[in-house]
């Protein structure tokens, strides 16, 4: 990504914050585009880059698709990271979780071979994995698109692929900031489930994931880590283990475990790429 344009959507939360720091520190790219449409979130980030040119802000929602046309101009990579992702709230407002999640993918898609991208990496979760909430469902169609647009993205030669991780620790949103909270203000850790799992990975972690496709992806492949995973009690323990645990009930559309990858996939072998990921080796 030497020399490079890079635009990244929804870079204003905890994954486009570390993907930024960590390509400046690695990569010597010629501008880093950051797409998002929270302008406050954007002029905080602006003041931490104010002194850094290679960063520029781009105000802009993957539902407008004429916007992405736009900021897509002399763009080289893609890295697709917005996303409507709070499972109570995508089941609570169906329309708006398939407008950013499905129509924004689609967007994507058509501005990136109308503009010549070379490569677009889009993130997934480990939710499309046998859905049973519509943010999973939405998620799976996106993963669905994005690999079969290898197909048609024709003479222009557009590589589409996408990574699939599970919990990224201490994300905007997730388990551990909020347990963390919790127990500042109430001394109490709702637990949904006793024996309820989930995956995880660092958050450079899942920046190195992107940085390896970038690098190394054909076209139409997911790739997938091999990751812990935790159950969320021995989180609340290890967090608060003075604090009270009351069991509060599976919220809906919540699995009791999740999964990366269907014992369908599992059994087709790449036959893409062969190259490892220095993140399986480090997890």
């Amino acid at each position: 990504m030497n020399n490079a344009t890079i635009l990244v959507t929804g870079a204003t939360g905890s994954f486009g914050h570390k993907f930024i720091q960590m390509t400046l520190a690695k990569y010597k790219p010629v501008k880093i585009i950051v797409l998002s449409r929270d302008e406050m979130k954007q002029w905080d980030m602006a003041q931490k880059y104010q002194n850094e040119p290679r960063v520029r802000f781009f105000i802009g929602d993957v539902r407008d698709r004429e916007r992405l046309y736009r900021a897509f101009d002399g763009v080289d990579y893609v890295v697709h990271a917005a996303a409507a992702k709070i499972v109570p709230t995508a089941e609570y407002n169906p329309f708006e979780c398939v407008k950013t999640n499905v129509i924004g993918a689609m967007n994507i898609i058509d501005a990136a071979i109308d503009k010549k991208v070379k490569r677009v990496v889009a993130l997934s979760t480990d939710k499309a994995s046998s859905p049973i909430n519509l943010y999973g469902a939405t998620k799976l169609t996106s993963d669905k698109m994005f690999v079969a647009s290898n197909s048609y993205s024709g003479e222009h030669g557009t590589k589409f692929s996408v990574v699939r991780y599970g919990n990224v620790m201490g994300s905007n949103g997730s388990v551990i900031p909020f347990f963390r909270k919790m127990k500042e203000q109430k001394k109490e850790l709702p637990i949904t489930h006793p024996e309820m799992t989930r995956f995880n990975i660092p958050i450079e972690g899942g920046v190195d994931m992107i940085f390896h496709a970038l690098e190394h992806a054909m076209g139409g492949e997911i790739f997938i880590p091999k990751i812990p995973s935790y159950r969320i009690l021995d989180v609340a323990e290890a967090i608060g283990p003075d604090c009270s645990k009351p069991i509060v009930g599976v919220r809906p559309g919540e699995k009791i475990h999740e999964e990366m990858i269907t014992t369908a996939d599992s059994l087709q072998e790449s036959r893409r790429s062969k190259t490892s990921s220095p993140i399986l080796s480090k997890l």
